[in-house]
Parts: C-alpha cells; sequence; structure tokens
C-alpha cells in the first residue's frame, strides 16, 4: 500500500510542479505618476496563448501563472502595447505610456460639482470650481453657500463676518489648511477666511469626523483643505470684477507666465472696497461696516515631471481696515480712549486693522523607477497684526507662527499596502493686549506620524494612523485616528472613523465679537484661572467618533445619490465660553459633559438632463454642562433643511450656456443666550423663531473667454429685528451686538463679470 502511494505521488509531480497558482498586477498611466492611478479595462495575456484577464476598476488583475509563461503582454487603446518579462509571481507594478501617433478622438464628460467617492476611506469630497462659482464666492467664507454640510452664519451684528460650522461645532475645531499646510488658525481664526478671495481657490476638500495625523493634532469635527489655482493650470489672463447694492466692490486679476520649460510664475492680486454707509434697520449703526482690504500673492511653481520634482513657492501680503459703529461715527474726531472722560456726546465707533504677511515652500520628490514612493518637505512662515478697538475695549494681537512637515511615502510589498510617515515642527508666538491686561505666550511642539493605509481592491479598506508630540505647554500625548470602509454591494459604501483630538484655545481671538459689548470691558471678563498654561485654562480635547453610508441609485434612467451620516463629539475637557450672564462673559473648564450630536441625510439627483437637486436635513443636539446647569448650545439652530436646484445648458459655437442656481435654507429655532437679568426693555425670548433663505444666481456663459453673472441673497429680505440691544445707549451696562441669529442686512442684489485669456 505504501509503495502505491509513492508510486502515485511520483506520477503526479510533474502536474502539480506546473500546476496553476496567480499572478497578480496593477498597471497604471505613466502621465499620472504620482497620483497612482490605475488603468481601468486593460488587458493582459501570456504571450502565445489564450489565457487573459482585464484590469478592475482600480487598475488591478489577477492571471493564471505557471512557469512556462514567461511574457506578459499588457495593451490598452491609445497606448503602446508593453511585452513584460515575468519569472515570478512577485506582483506587478507596470506604468503604461502613450502612443506616438494616434488619430484625434475627441470625449466629453461632465463632472460632478461636488464629487464623491466610492473608494476613498475617509468620509472626503470635494468641491470643483464650478460649484464655487455658483455663488459669488468673492472669498472662503462665503464659498459654502451651496454646500449642505457646512453651516455658514454672521457672528455679530457690526463686522458683517461670516462664520462656518461643521457637525454643530464652529471653526476652531476644524483644521482649515491651504494645500495642506495649517492655515487659518490663532489670532486669525475670527476674519481669516475673508483673507483667501474665491477666485484663488482651485477647489476644497472636505472631510468630515478625524482627520489624517499627517497634518498635525488638531482637528476635532473635520478638515478642510482649500487647492489654490496654479500658475501651470491656470488662465494666463483673468479678471473677475463683482459690486453689490450694498455697496460692495471687489476686483480680482491674474498674472500667469511661463518663465522657462519647468518654471511658471503667477501674482494674484484682489481688491475689496465698502465706501457707502448702510442703516436699513434704523439703529443708528452701520449694518456692514466700511472696508477696503489688498490682498497680493505671488506663487512659483516648478515640474519636472521626468526626473520627479516638483516644487512650489508662494508669498502672500494683505492689509484689510474695517470700521464699524454708529451711522455719524468719524474715526479722526470720534474715537473715544480707554480711561478717558466721556461727553454726553460720544459717538461709538469700531476700527479694525490687520496686517498679515505669509510665505510657504513645498518639495516633492517622486523616485522615478518607484512612482509609489516619494517624499515631501512642506515650510511656512507667517506674521499677523491686528489693531483693533471696540468703542472702549482694546483687542490688538500678533502671532507669529512657523510651520514645517517632512514625510515619506511608500509601500509594504505591493500598492494595496501603503504607508505614510514623517516628522513635524510648529512654533507659535503670541502678544495680546485685552483693554489693559497683557496676554503672551510661546508654543512649540515636536511631532512624529505613522500613517498606514490597506485596501484590498474590492471591498474592504482601512486607514490607521497614531503621531506622538512632546509640546512645550499641552505635554507629551498620543494621537490615534482610523478610517474604515466597506462595499457590500455594487455602488454602495459604508464607512466609519474614530479619533483624538487636542488644542490650544485662543479664547479672545475666537470670540471678538464679545468686545462689541458691555460684557468686553475690562471687570466684566471672567477667566477662571485653574493654573492651565494657556490664560490659565487647560488644553481642549475631544474624541470624535462618527459613521456615514453612500448608496448611488439609478432612477427614471437618471442618477442620483442617498448619503446619511451620524457623528458624536465627545469633550474630555473643554473651555467653556458662557455668555449666560448678559453683563459679562465666563472662560472656563468644563466641569462634566460637552457633546455634540450631527445627523444628516442627503439627497442628490439628476430630474432630467441638465437638471440637479441636492437636499439635505440636517439635525443638532449640542449640549454642555454650564456652572447654572446644562444647557443646549446658544445661536445654534436645531434643525436645518437645505435645497439647491442647478440647471444649466449645453456651451457650443453658436448659442451662449445659461446658468440658474436656486439654493433655500431653513434655519430652525435657536436657543438663546439668557437676558433675564436685563431691564425689560432688552430682555429676549428664550428662544428664536425659524426662517428661511433664498439665494439665486444666474450666469451667461458667452464662450471660453466671457461670462457675466448677476443674482442676489437673501432674497425674501428676512432681518433680525433689534439685532444691537441698547443700541441708542452703546457705553451703558446693557449695549449687546453678539446675539445674532439671522440677517442682519437683508436683501443682497450683486451683478459681476468674468474674462479669461488662456
Amino acid at each position: 500500500m505504501k509503495k502505491y502511494a509513492i508510486s502515485s505521488f511520483l506520477l503526479l509531480l510533474p502536474a502539480l510542479i506546473l500546476a496553476q497558482t496567480n499572478l497578480k498586477g496593477m498597471i497604471m498611466d505613466a502621465q499620472n505618476p504620482k497620483n497612482n492611478l490605475g488603468v481601468s479595462g486593460a488587458t493582459v495575456n501570456w504571450l502565445g496563448t489564450n489565457i487573459g484577464a482585464i484590469t478592475n476598476k482600480k487598475g488591478w488583475f489577477t492571471i493564471p501563472y505557471n512557469i512556462q509563461n514567461k511574457k506578459l503582454i499588457v495593451s490598452y487603446i491609445g497606448y503602446k502595447t508593453d511585452t513584460i518579462s515575468i519569472s515570478n509571481t512577485t506582483p506587478v507594478h507596470h506604468f503604461i505610456t502613450l502612443a506616438g501617433e494616434l488619430s484625434e478622438i475627441t470625449i466629453r464628460s461632465k463632472r460632478k460639482a461636488i464629487q464623491k467617492s466610492l473608494f476613498a476611506t475617509a468620509n472626503t469630497f470635494t468641491v470643483n470650481n464650478d460649484e464655487l462659482l455658483k455663488a459669488a464666492c468673492c472669498n472662503l467664507a462665503e464659498s459654502f453657500e451651496t454646500n449642505p454640510s457646512i453651516d455658514v452664519s454672521f457672528s455679530d451684528a457690526l463686522t458683517g463676518t461670516r462664520q462656518i460650522q461643521m457637525l454643530g461645532l464652529k471653526s476652531p475645531y476644524l483644521q482649515i489648511m491651504q494645500e495642506n499646510i495649517p492655515s487659518i488658525r490663532g489670532a486669525a481664526q475670527a476674519f481669516g477666511l475673508t483673507f483667501t478671495p474665491g477666485t484663488w481657490v482651485e477647489s476644497i476638500q472636505i472631510t468630515k469626523g478625524a482627520g489624517s495625523v499627517v497634518n498635525g493634532f488638531e482637528s476635532i469635527s473635520g478638515q478642510i483643505n482649500a487647492e489654490l489655482v496654479k500658475p501651470f493650470s491656470d488662465a494666463k489672463f483673468f479678471l473677475n470684477a463683482y459690486s453689490s447694492l450694498n455697496g460692495r466692490f471687489e476686483l480680482n486679476t491674474h498674472l500667469n507666465k511661463r518663465v522657462s520649460k519647468k518654471w511658471q510664475t503667477g501674482l494674484y492680486i484682489h481688491g475689496n472696497y465698502r465706501g457707502e454707509k448702510f442703516d436699513k434697520n434704523k439703529d443708528g449703526f452701520l449694518d456692514a461696516p466700511l472696508a477696503n482690504q489688498i490682498n497680493v500673492m505671488n506663487r512659483w511653481q516648478y515640474t519636472d515631471a521626468q526626473n520627479g520634482w516638483v516644487s512650489f513657492i508662494t508669498a502672500r501680503f494683505l492689509n484689510d481696515e474695517k470700521q464699524t459703529g454708529e451711522l455719524n461715527f468719524n474715526s479722526e474726531t470720534d474715537k473715544v480712549y480707554p480711561n478717558s472722560i466721556r461727553n454726553s456726546d460720544d459717538v461709538w465707533g469700531s476700527e479694525i486693522d490687520t496686517k498679515r504677511f505669509e510665505t510657504s515652500a513645498k518639495l516633492g520628490y517622486v523616485f522615478p523607477e518607484l512612482p509609489y514612493q516619494s517624499l515631501g518637505l512642506q515650510l511656512a512662515y507667517s506674521m499677523h497684526v491686528q489693531d483693533s478697538y471696540f468703542g472702549l475695549n482694546v483687542y490688538d494681537a500678533q502671532h507669529e507662527s512657523l510651520y514645517s512637515n517632512f514625510l515619506f511615502n511608500s509601500i509594504i510589498n505591493d500598492t494595496r499596502n501603503k504607508f505614510k510617515t514623517g516628522i513635524s515642527f510648529t512654533y507659535d508666538k503670541y502678544d495680546e493686549l485685552v483693554n489693559e491686561t497683557n496676554y503672551k505666550r510661546k508654543e512649540s511642539s515636536l511631532g512624529a506620524f505613522f500613517e498606514y493605509a490597506f485596501d484590498n481592491l474590492d471591498d474592504f479598506s482601512l486607514t490607521a494612523g497614531l503621531r506622538i508630540d512632546t509640546h512645550n505647554l499641552l505635554g507629551t500625548f498620543i494621537t490615534p485616528r482610523v478610517h474604515l470602509r466597506y462595499a457590500p454591494w455594487e455602488k454602495g459604501v459604508f464607512r466609519a472613523s474614530a479619533g483624538r483630538g487636542k488644542r490650544s484655545a485662543n479664547i479672545f481671538a475666537e470670540n471678538q465679537q464679545l468686545f462689541a459689548s458691555s460684557r468686553g470691558t475690562q471687570g466684566n471678563i471672567n477667566i477662571d484661572d485653574t493654573d492651565g498654561n494657556i490664560y490659565g485654562l487647560n488644553p481642549e480635547v475631544a474624541w470624535n467618533f462618527g459613521v456615514s453610508y453612500l448608496q448611488r441609485f439609478n432612477l427614471f434612467d437618471n442618477k442620483g445619490d442617498i448619503v446619511f451620516d451620524f457623528y458624536r463629539t465627545d469633550f474630555s475637557n473643554q473651555v467653556v465660553v458662557d455668555w449666560e450672564n448678559p453683563q459679562e462673559i465666563s472662560f472656563y473648564n468644563l466641569d462634566g459633559k460637552s457633546i455634540a450630536d450631527s445627523f444628516q441625510l442627503e439627497v442628490n439627483y439628476e430630474l432630467i438632463d441638465n437638471l440637479s437637486l441636492r437636499t439635505a436635513f440636517k439635525y443638532f443636539d449640542i449640549s454642555t454642562d454650564y456652572k447654572s446647569g446644562k444647557l443646549q448650545k446658544p445661536l445654534q439652530p436645531n434643525k436645518r433643511f437645505f435645497a439647491n436646484l442647478s440647471y444649466e445648458t449645453k456651451l457650443n459655437d453658436k448659442n451662449a450656456q445659461w446658468k440658474i442656481d436656486l439654493t433655500f435654507n431653513n434655519i430652525g429655532r435657536q436657543r438663546l443666550p439668557n437676558t433675564a437679568s436685563n431691564p425689560i426693555a432688552y430682555q429676549l425670548a428664550t428662544h428664536s423663531k425659524s426662517y428661511s433663505l433664498l439665494n439665486s444666481q444666474i450666469t451667461k456663459v458667452f464662450s471660453n473667454t466671457f461670462e457675466i453673472y448677476f443674482g442676489g441673497e437673501n432674497i425674501t429680505n428676512v432681518q433680525q429685528e433689534n439685532p444691537i440691544l441698547a443700541s441708542e445707549a452703546p457705553f451703558g451696562p446693557n449695549f449687546d451686538t453678539t446675539i445674532v441669529y439671522a440677517p442682519i442686512f437683508g436683501r443682497a442684489i450683486y451683478a459681476g463679470l468674468r474674462f479669461k485669456i488662456k
């Protein structure tokens, strides 16, 4: 029996040796080596056989292999046919190149204005330039009017400054970056979003929940990254002119020039001006500030794709001046200095002057023979100086910042297993004058990070990151973050994320509206000093957890998608900003719980060709344990409904193209800060009423060179009644401009033009 078994094995041995195993590989496009873009639909087959395979959506293939197969043929329409020598089953990573002589074939498809990927691991979506142009989009703060995931509101009744929120939390809990370099932070929190003109923005990537550890430890509710226009891809000349009936004028020009084969430079100039006074609600105060801004940016781009090098050098300078207050305020004659003797005819006014310089450099290298492997270096420096007064209250801030980040990207065995690792260093120097008190501090941190990404190519992917930082004020701590993706069926994907964030709360820079009220006087600002390192307070620490589901569908031969997500932010510590006493403001460490729950349901559908509908419903439950008890967050709508209807005709050689957009927002009721201790005349209800807003824009595109647009914001002319408490006595104890829950100005009609030479 034993002899028979040995004989049988010897007879089967040649077959076992020749038994088929599988060879896996990825076919990529040499035109896009940095992005590792796989080619879908490429054909691979063994030379001289009929054994072949087709690459999937991500460029991967699996083909039977045995030791007799030596040559693998790769072919794809429009590309050179390649022959690869194969000696073992090591995964293949091969780039195909364009064929030399091809007949011209033009294929056109419309890119979605907001792109949601079924394959990205994190809950990230991209807002491209087409979406940004649906509104006037004069600056980054106004770039989210047609985006249901970002909420836009006004911070106070005087400055007209828009603030954004995501997952029910205001912008300081978001990490806002420009080209993956943290930018709007520290002293720039209040007005920084208005310092980036909309025409400078190429696209915006928005990530909900835990972000990437590569960019630091400060992100809590999400990340927003604005990609700026590139000298190599931007038009040679671009002009945007804008004017509105509320006295606002803006002008943007882009000038791009090729210096050499590898160098290109761009000069970008932005100016805005508002010199006309408006007081439509007849409270004696300007509805919008007088303003003047000059903003200049110069960019240099170096590209040597053949040798794997790319670099950007950017320098910016900004001068921004605002004046607001009573209608007849004259800054040269009516400025009232602290500790001066006031007269009965004193006029309340405010000036905010900001100068900012920033420069950055990015250097990237992709290994020519190993295109999945790269090095990157990011360097940035900024100096932000703000001189301001609000009536008798003074707030001056100087913030100097240095940022550096070194990254290395590569794979483990094959491109299904990728990793990023590196080190970063940040330095911040703050010098703030708050009335008569000077606050100074220096922050420095050194960190190292590692982020691993796995993608099994079909239905599962994971990104897990960990960083460790040592900070002179926050100590040494670990930041973990993880993202999961699972696709159980076609066109459907589940996502989940969890992560920790930690940050210093810049209590004055982030709450500058307090100075435009009686709360901002010297004796009315209370800080519970608990021997913390930042204003005597402890750093803010929070965990964010989220789940999301995206399903695409076809209904009546038209495409659509539905998105559900739920996120919870749970603070281990938070600097509580307590507005519940109308005569003062208090800052103290959280003693108890602070939780922000955010639910969103979004449906997008193409009703007919070129007519799209986007709708979203959001519900927020955001509560904090104050000293006076558990309360819902003030001035935060509990519900929001959003709808955007977009229609455009086709652009051809004979007819102009029309683009029409209509955006509707219903904002639910909001809890108002407690005013029960005010005199009856200055007491407000406990909650505001819900209201609706309607915005619209019509664009006529005459050609690829010229277009005009006109539109209106708040077309139904909704206005908050009495947005300024005690406006007749601005130096009195009840003066307050901070309780703003609805528009101040009312209807705003605008028009503009865009002209470009490619």
